[in-house]
């Protein structure tokens, strides 16, 4: 199965758009998870039974799981085992250098960690970004527009060419998504307008859209600009933070189902 069909058929399953982003602080878990060997294990493991019906994607923010230590690389191979097959698993590493050390990196997320996508700076340019499209099963989410409100100190700089940064890299995302259809963007929620623009520049091209719940955005807002394009809607502590007690995981089904 190729990288969009994936998305297509976890999607059409689901009836749903939302990605649960597991950015997983286990520093603040519920007190519920005190004594657990591996609270992160547990609590993504509760998230992920309590919203698989109504997700498409999960996206593990390798931060956080880095900084818990050797547990926390133990908890990205359990996490990635409890998912179900058919949805999409998304690591977000936005990892970004020269060719053999993305060699290095691409084998870490697709091979060792067997996401079916991650995301990836381009701003290092094609001989970067090539190892990590190699396998049309595997996508690649390259930031584009950001929701960050620091995207406009670089991103919004317009070149020589008269296009904006993130219109220049939208358009070199395209060209790299060519032979495999496995290349897709990262495009802010709190942006609907370039959102809407982004889309007509790129109609083809599968959107990870973050920023919505805590930041800002809103589903209706995505959905609009976004129209018939594949996208996949990330929330994060909209959804795994709506509790701290012994009820996280209900709380979360409930919070996801807004988003669907």
């Amino acid at each position: 199965m190729t990288f969009l069909e994936k998305i297509k058929h976890a999607q059409e399953k689901s009836h749903s758009i939302l990605c649960v982003g597991l950015d997983t602080d286990w520093k603040s878990l519920p007190k519920k998870l005190d004594g657990e060997e591996n609270p992160v294990v547990v609590f993504n493991k509760a998230i992920i039974d309590a919203t698989k019906d109504v997700a498409c994607a999960y996206k593990l923010q390798l931060a956080y799981y880095e900084a818990y230590g050797e547990r926390g690389y133990a908890a990205v191979q359990e996490t990635l085992a409890s998912i179900p097959e058919h949805i999409v698993t998304i690591g977000d590493v936005k990892r970004g250098d020269i060719g053999a050390t993305s060699e290095q990196y691409a084998y870490a997320y697709q091979e060792m960690f067997p996401f079916d996508a991650i995301t990836i700076n381009p701003l290092m340019g094609f001989d970067a970004a090539e190892p990590f499209l190699r396998r049309a099963d595997r996508g690649v989410f390259f930031l584009g527009l950001t929701s960050n409100p620091g995207a406009r100190d670089f991103e919004y700089l317009e070149l020589s060419n008269g296009k904006k940064l993130y219109e220049e890299i939208t358009d070199n995302v395209r060209a790299w998504n060519e032979p495999k259809k496995n290349a897709g963007l990262v495009v802010g929620a709190t942006k609907p307008a370039e959102l809407r623009a982004l889309r007509e520049r790129a109609p083809e091209l599968p959107f990870l859209i973050p920023g919505v719940g805590t930041q800002g955005g809103t589903m209706e807002d995505v959905k609009a600009a976004n129209g018939d394009g594949i996208a996949i809607v990330n929330v994060s502590r909209g959804i795994i933070a709506a509790s701290k007690g012994a009820d996280f995981a209900e709380a979360a089904r409930a919070a996801a189902k807004k988003y669907t």
